[in-house]
């Protein structure tokens, strides 16, 4: 950590314009925009864990010969918490992963074995909207025009809180995207070692994140599962670079 914060940083500061000026009012929309985006993102996201839940019943319903009630708030929390989940864009996630709360705007599941045993966890959430002004040279060291060090420094910041510590970070490619990850170690309550690791990638203008975490012995399985799951992001949005995942 002290590490990462001897390096030098260099942010590009937003251009300051007098206040009512016509370019503050173009920063204001532009920052308007930008918020009006990630809120509805985030209501797609609970809206589409709502109806995917409700439908999941209603086909179990009609299978069983049973007549398709109506369900109030309060019943369709239940449903959410049992029903298959999917990610953003609708694709299910692998089959161990089952949500472990009813849907926010941060999804979170509970990662089981074949035996039903929970092994791990994890989460899919909008960092944020993708910025429009990419230098040029940038692309490997950022993912949707926002710097990978500052990503990195979010982690940082996030695993000191939380009394852990990060061990490495990369850039790769899943479904023909460029995908940043972090690599993060906590202790567990057992005193083991738990393995963390975040996914950051934009899809569709937006960036998401996946983060996952799970003993260290699980690690290399989640992480596999984690890039069938950006995969299905991305090649929901981007059906002509859908690539092939052994199941």
């Amino acid at each position: 950590h002290a590490q990462a914060e001897s390096r030098p940083r260099h942010h590009r500061r937003a251009k300051h314009y007098k206040k009512y000026s016509r370019g503050w009012w173009r920063q204001y929309r532009a920052r308007i925009k930008r918020r009006r985006a990630i809120e509805t993102a985030k209501r797609s996201l609970r809206l589409r864990q709502l109806r995917l839940a409700q439908e999941h019943t209603n086909e179990k319903a009609v299978s069983e010969g049973k007549s398709v009630a109506k369900t109030g708030p309060s019943e369709t929390k239940k449903i959410a918490a049992s029903a298959p989940v999917a990610v953003p864009t609708g694709a299910v996630v692998p089959g161990g992963w089952k949500g472990s709360q009813p849907p926010t705007a941060e999804l979170q599941f509970r990662v089981d074995n074949q035996g039903g045993d929970q092994i791990g966890s994890a989460s899919i959430s909008v960092v944020g909207p993708s910025s429009p002004n990419r230098g040029e040279g940038s692309h490997n060291r950022s993912v949707g025009g926002v710097s990978t060090s500052k990503l990195r420094s979010n982690v940082i910041d996030r695993m000191v809180k939380e009394n852990g510590w990060v061990v490495n970070d990369y850039q790769k490619e899943i479904a023909g995207q460029p995908v940043y990850v972090v690599v993060a170690q906590s202790q567990a309550k057992n005193g083991g070692v738990e393995s963390r690791m975040f996914y950051f990638t934009e899809v569709d203008g937006l960036i998401y994140s996946v983060v996952t975490n799970s003993p260290v012995q699980e690690a290399e399985r989640l992480a596999e599962e984690s890039e069938k799951v950006i995969n299905s992001l991305k090649s929901r949005v981007r059906p002509t670079q859908r690539a092939s995942v052994k199941p």
